[in-house]
Formats: C-alpha cells, structure tokens, sequence
C-alpha cells in the first residue's frame, strides 16, 4: 500500500519499505513506504498549497464531506476492520465497532457543521467588536498503533472541519487501515493534498513533521517520554499542541456496588484490546467488605476469556501488538514475584501451543494484595494485567487512586450519588465514569491532567483547538 501525497499514491523518495506483520500469525500482511524528511516535506508543502483552496469552503461544505465520507465507511466497515484486525491484532468485533466509531465521529463534525461561530459584543460609542474563529493553516497528526481508526477520527475530523489541511503519521506497525480511510475521504469528495499520509518510523517521519516550521500544530497520541521530546522540539518553532500520553486509570468498587456490573466493567475495562488502550483500567480498588466476592467472580471471568486470533468467532482477546510489548508485560509480572509485590491469581505467563506459538499472547492476568511500590501502580501498563488492592473506605480510595504522575480517567461504581460527587470533586483526572469505563462519545471532550497531556481532543471543544480567534473592531 502506498503513502497518500496530493491525493495520490506514492512510495517513498529513496524506494524502501516497511513490512507490516499479523501480529497473531507472524504473517506478512502488506508493505508500505519507509517515508524520510524529504517525504514529509514533500506532504507539507502540498498540503500549505492545498491550504488556501479548503479554507475559503465553507463549513456546510467541509461538513458534506466528512459526512459523505462517514457513509462510505459505514458501506465497507466490515472490510476495514478486517484489515485493523489483521495488522494490529484485536478481535474483531472490537475492530467493527472502531471502524464504526470512526464514521460516527465524522457524522458529529458533520452535523455540528451549520453551527454558526463567533461573538459580536456591543461597546457603546466607541464601536462594536466581532470575533470570529479562523483555521490555523498546515497540521499534523500522530496516530499510535492501539487505537489507529478511532484516534485517527479524533484528529481528522474538527482539523478538516476547522478549514486546516493535514498531514497524518500513522504508526509504523499499523498504517493500513489509515490509509484505506484517506482513500476513502478523498473518494468522498476531499480536495487532493488537503489530507496526507506518511508512513515511516517516528524517529524519522515524526521528528521531520514536529520540526517543521510550516506546521501550525500538532496532535500526538503516545507515551510520555515521546511527549516531552515532542514538546522540546516543537519549541524551535512555535506551534499548537495537543498532547494525549496515556494513563493509569484507576476504577473504586465501593460496597453498595452492583458486584456483577463491576466485574463486567473490569473485564471489559481492562482486557479491552488486550489492554492497550489509554483509558483502560489499570489499577483497581475495591471495598474490603466485598474484595473476596468480587475478587472471586473476577477470577472465574478471567480464566474463562477466551484469547486467540482476532479474526476467530469465539475470541475475546487478541494478541499484544509487538514481542516487545509482550516481553515488557512479562517482565512487570515477574518482578512482581521476585519482589514480594504481590500475588498472580490467574494468568502471569504468555500463552503456549500450536495455537499462540507464532503470535505475541500473553494470559489475562489478576495480581492481588499488590505493594505501592509495585509498577504494576506506579507505571502505565499496557497490557492485559490487572492489580488489585483492597481498602477500607472512600477516602482511602481517593488517596490511591491519586498517586500516580497521570490523570486520564477513573472510574466509581457505587450506588450513593454523594460517593459520585466526592470521586468527582477529589479524583485528578480528565473523565469520570460512574457504573462504567472506557466509553468515549463523539460529543463528549477528552483528555487529561498532569503527565496524560495538555489540550482536549473530540466534542465541539477540539474546533478550538484546531482555530484560532480573530478581531474585528469596527469604531462608528
């Protein structure tokens, strides 16, 4: 497959390519281009040319699109999230619904298109002001390999919507699903050069596009170290940011909980993806007078997940995304054992046979009676372990769930609306869920404090950040 330049397809300047491999098979899936800085200056320039065409559209016009564009992924969901399950391993159930997501993601910019914007304040004899908003010009987004469709969603819908042009990076072990969805958005109606990809490592491709000077802004989705070297080199020419770096959401089980509900939602909350995901739930508390009910309900759930590849009927949770990923799970497991930090309930091994032999599986896996100073808690993890500690009130709760360096999201099940607004009020974090976790409308902004990043991403908010306000001063 090749990169997306001016609305057409090309390799890269120098001819080379990246393999991308099924992470459950070790199959080939397909190449696409190994993109250097020339390629992405390539893709800027195009897209600073295209820049003036798509801003004088208007809204309504940039809305159709996206809208049009929403309908033909809904036509071909199934072939796309195929194609997600094969290059990034998930089942694929979970790659329909995100295709899905991606459409419904386009449909809300589209429908929040005829929205007229802007303020007219009336300052007596010295004159009127009218602010309006305006387009920040050439932008570029990097999409991780978790969560590629929906994030990429997040990122091309309010930059296209706003009048911004964009150039896409898209993970090097996950790039085809992004570039069948350019295809798609160019297909429905979008002007060449006003949405570009560029495949190739982020050292490369991802550097050259934070660092160049015609780029207005940037949106990344990733880990923290990569944030801060984002920020640092954004610095050499002031840009926008918008930074989502992760998380490690913690979920409070209170003991007025519907205990079934709450097993259910931490099944799904934190083998999700394998556990790849930002908002995953990745430390749990639970109320001492319902741990040993809840625990041994959770554990039954656990052991009876069944993990395999994506693409079969029966499989609930794919393989990790790269040996990598998988030998980095591994090894917090295991220093959880040599250290005493805690005891594995269930799982706490990669899975062996014919089956998983040529794939990256690891066991879904429950680590009770965990320390504090574990990094099961005090790192993100990303992967399919869950700890869990057990305490004695709500207050206890809240101090735990506040000691890490992230604030993405948390979540409280309990049936006391008082319990709601202390989690609420007390809980750092971008999102709180009450009686679930993980859910992320379109409608709704998202984002976090501390390390998980600056800016909002989704909802009416992101227009903002894709915009900047202008002045008119009219003096009578």
């Amino acid at each position: 497959m090749q990169m997306r330049i001016g609305g057409t397809g090309t390799g890269s300047l120098d001819g080379t390519s990246i393999e991308v491999k099924n992470p459950a098979t070790g199959e080939l899936v397909d190449r696409v281009p190994f993109g250097s800085s020339e390629d992405v200056n390539r893709a800027v320039e195009v897209a600073e040319a295209a820049f003036a065409g798509w801003k004088q559209k208007t809204t309504r016009e940039r809305g159709m699109i996206l809208f049009r564009a929403a309908g033909v992924v809904r036509e071909r969901h199934r072939d796309v999230a195929r194609l997600l399950t094969t290059e990034q391993g998930k089942p694929l159930k979970e790659s329909i619904d995100e295709v899905r997501g991606f459409a419904g993601i386009l449909e809300f910019y589209a429908g929040i298109s005829a929205h007229q914007t802007g303020e007219l304040s009336r300052l007596g004899p010295a004159g009127d002001c009218l602010v309006t908003r305006e387009p920040l010009g050439v932008c570029g987004a990097i999409i991780p390999w978790n969560m590629p469709v929906i994030i990429m969603g997040w990122k091309v819908g309010p930059a296209l919507l706003a009048g911004n042009t964009l150039v896409v990076k898209p993970a090097s072990s996950t790039p085809l699903a992004n570039l069948t969805l350019a295809g798609i958005l160019e297909e429905s109606g979008l002007p060449p050069g006003v949405l570009n990809v560029v495949t190739g490592w982020g050292e490369t491709v991802g550097e050259a596009l934070v660092r160049h000077p015609l780029v207005r802004k940037i949106s990344f989705t990733g880990n923290s170290e990569t944030g801060g070297k984002i920020r640092a080199l954004a610095a050499a020419h002031p840009k926008e940011l918008t930074l989502e770096l992760g998380g490690s959401d913690p979920m409070i089980v209170m003991d007025d909980a519907h205990i079934d509900k709450a097993v259910e939602g931490a099944i799904r909350g934190r083998f999700y993806n394998a556990g790849q995901t930002c908002t995953a739930v990745k430390r749990l508390y639970v109320h001492e007078k319902v741990s040993g009910t809840f625990l041994r309900k959770l554990k039954s759930r656990i052991d009876a997940l069944n993990v395999g590849n994506g693409l079969g009927p029966k499989t609930e949770m794919g393989p990790l995304n790269s040996a990598v990923q998988r030998e980095r799970i591994a090894r917090l497991v295991e220093e959880t054992h040599e250290n005493n930090d805690g005891t594995v309930l269930s799982g706490g091994c990669p899975l062996t046979g014919k089956a998983y032999e040529a794939g990256f599986f690891y066991r879904p896996t429950l680590v009770s009676d965990v320390s504090g100073r574990s990094r099961l808690l005090t790192e993100e993890v990303f992967g399919p372990v869950l700890p869990v500690m057990t305490v004695p009130d709500l207050d206890a709760a809240i101090q735990e769930a506040n000691t890490t360096r992230f604030g993405l999201g948390a979540s409280v099940w309990t049936a006391n609306i008082h319990t709601v607004r202390k989690v609420f009020d007390n809980v750092h974090a971008g999102i709180i869920w009450v009686n679930r976790h993980l859910t992320v409308p379109p409608e709704i902004p998202f984002g976090g404090v501390s390390e998980s990043g600056i800016g909002r991403e989704n909802g009416s908010h992101a227009l903002e950040q894709y915009s900047r306000t202008k002045t008119l001063f009219l003096g009578w």
